[in-house]
C-alpha cells in the first residue's frame, strides 16, 4: 500500500508500506494492503509504520524504530484510506 504523511510543516514521508496502524479517537487499528476505504479522526499517540521506509534525512529525527517499527508520534489528525492509499493529516 501507498502510505503519504502530511503535517502543517511538510510531508514527512510518500512511499509503499507493509501496514500502518494509528491511534483512532476509539482506539488503535491497523489497515493492511486492500483495507476497504475509511475515513477516520486521530488521537494523540504513535503512527506505526510496518515495512521499508527511506526517511529524508531533514525529517528522519522526526520518527523512531522500535523492534522494527517505525514510530511517528502525533497529537492528533485525520486519516483516509482509498485504492490502496493511505493519507494520514498529522498535527
Amino acid at each position: 500500500m501507498y502510505l503519504e504523511i502530511v503535517t502543517p510543516e511538510a510531508v514527512l514521508f510518500s512511499g509503499d508500506v507493509t501496514s500502518v496502524a494509528v491511534p483512532g479517537v476509539n482506539g488503535e487499528f491497523q489497515m493492511l494492503d486492500n483495507h476497504a476505504p475509511i475515513v477516520s479522526l486521530l488521537a494523540k499517540g504513535n503512527v506505526k509504520i510496518y515495512g521499508d521506509m527511506n526517511l529524508e534525512e531533514e525529517v528522519a529525527e522526526k520518527f523512531s524504530n522500535e523492534n522494527g517499527v517505525t514510530l511517528l508520534p502525533i497529537n492528533s489528525g485525520t486519516i483516509e484510506m482509498k485504492d490502496n492509499k493511505v493519507i494520514v493529516l498529522a498535527d
